[in-house]
């Protein structure tokens, strides 16, 4: 097997070629020609900036939902 072959687990691998699969249909357009060098560069700068606010958003979220959890506890405690 090619995972055996890189030592990596099967698992990786398997998600490695989803991942390379979904972004070669991304960066082709339903004309079948290839993205333009400054188009390519756009949407892996947009997939850059999503990738960083869906972090944001979960550390947000995260965040909000901690400080809910402190006030219920400050108003139980009185």
């Amino acid at each position: 097997m090619v995972a055996c072959e890189l030592s990596i687990e099967e698992s990786t691998l398997s998600r490695w070629v989803r991942d390379e699969r979904r972004h070669m249909e991304a960066t082709d357009i339903p004309s079948g020609l290839p993205l333009a060098p400054a188009e390519r560069a756009e949407l892996i700068r947009l997939r850059r900036e999503l990738a960083e606010l869906q972090k944001d958003k979960a550390f947000l979220g995260k965040a909000a939902a901690y400080f809910a959890a402190t006030q219920a506890n400050k108003k139980d405690l009185r």
